[in-house]
């Protein structure tokens, strides 16, 4: 910290507007990939014994197929079988279009697309398509981001099926990252790191909780990619999500900044806290709190572990330091999955008896909530391997150097 804000209020402070492009370091998600993604459904498929699963616009279906669809009230479905080839149901004045992304999908350009016209009932084609791979009962697993107008109209076109949820094959197959997918969260995490880094070094007394946002979001578009950041200041920054209250930012101060930015179609999502010159001792003394319920947790990951163990050993931590029971201070869980979803499968929490597995990426973020006063989260993402748990970027270990040497 310490550079002068800049005068005019569009323009970056001189470590942002530093910053380059970084579009050239992503290697983007490729046909062969998808390929073993849906290989691996249809593994899952016959484990589940469910024999095909619906999928309308979204992260799944970008996951399995690359096709990125904006939901009408249109059916557009993609139906992956446990046998057999995928095949599409799409409005037929939109199928040139569905086809050209098909492209990277299992199936490619030749798969079997059902097209219907605006006068005509599209869900029994999904029937159709289900009885052209010789199934006419059975059980059909249901993503669980289809809307109830689609899944229920499929329902009933469709009476010979048991609609069951396809959560165990997306997130089967979704929650274990493969080192293609590791790498672009790596880039996201380098890419959020650097940003807050250099907004660190922007923040003077005077500057608002909103000009930080913006001149982060503004840096967001110069490395190239999407991405934004919620600053919450002194009493805000104990409202785990904070504010929409305009703040100011003093001498003394204690910040927030959480969020992240998505590479190649994968998130990061980091949180840091600091203060505007010197902490109190009473900051310092949550901090250090937190700090090792951060670290314990990822101590504590390791293949084979409940997710619900990692949550609890954070949690003593905190309790043990006076401020729990419970979620008395510490609000929330610990963390969350990652990966094409800011927040997707699984979850850090109580009651959750999900094993750790290699590849599984999460975040890790502890907080104490003083209201009134102040918060403090640390948060990084972190993944599972052999030997435990390994995170993405390195911990922040003092309010004082939130990002080590300046």
């Amino acid at each position: 910290m310490g550079q002068s804000a800049p005068t005019n209020q569009s323009e970056l402070p001189p470590a942002l507007a530093a910053l380059k492009s970084r579009r050239g370091e992503v290697v983007p998600i490729g046909a062969e990939e998808r390929v073993a993604r849906f290989a691996r459904a249809q593994e899952l498929m016959e484990r589940e014994k469910i024999d095909a699963i619906a999928l309308i616009g979204g992260t799944s279906l970008v996951y399995f197929t690359g096709v990125r669809w904006w939901n009408s009230e249109r059916l557009f479905v993609a139906v992956l079988p446990r046998k057999g080839a995928p095949f599409y149901v799409c409005p037929a004045f939109e199928e040139e279009r569905a086809r050209e992304q098909m492209k990277l999908a299992p199936g490619g350009r030749e798969s079997r697309v059902y097209a219907w016209n605006e006068d005509e009932n599209p869900y029994v084609l999904v029937a159709k398509g289900l009885k052209d791979l010789g199934l006419t009962t059975g059980r059909l697993g249901v993503e669980e981001r289809v809307t109830f107008v689609f899944s229920d109209e499929i329902r009933r076109a469709t009476p010979g099926f048991e609609q069951v949820s396809a959560t165990p094959v997306t997130a089967g197959c979704r929650a274990r990252k493969s080192a293609a997918e590791l790498k672009l969260m790596q880039l996201a995490n380098d890419i959020t790191l650097a940003i807050y880094k250099a907004a660190w070094k922007s923040i003077v007394p005077g500057v608002t909780n909103r000009q930080v946002s913006e001149w982060i979001g503004q840096a967001y578009e110069r490395v190239g990619f999407e991405g934004d950041a919620s600053c919450q200041v002194d009493a805000y920054s104990a409202l785990p999500h904070g504010s929409i209250e305009p703040q100011v930012i003093t001498e003394g101060s204690i910040l927030l900044l959480d969020d992240g930015c998505s590479v190649g179609g994968y998130e990061s999502d980091i949180t840091r806290c600091f203060v505007v010159g010197k902490p109190t001792d009473r900051m310092k003394t949550v901090f250090d709190v937190v700090q090792k319920a951060q670290l314990t947790a990822l101590k504590t990951a390791r293949p084979g572990v409940e997710c619900q163990a990692i949550d609890a050993a954070a949690r003593k931590v905190i309790d043990d330091a006076g401020f729990g029971p419970g979620y008395a201070h510490f609000t929330h869980r610990l963390g969350h999955g990652i990966g094409m979803d800011g927040h997707e499968w699984p979850y850090l929490v109580r009651g959750n008896t999900t094993k750790l597995e290699t590849g599984m990426s999460f975040s890790d973020e502890p907080g104490v909530y003083l209201r009134g006063e102040f918060g403090i989260r640390l948060e990084d993402d972190w993944y599972v391997t052999e030997d435990g748990g390994r995170m993405f970027t390195p911990p922040q270990m003092s309010l004082e150097l939130p990002f080590g040497a300046a």
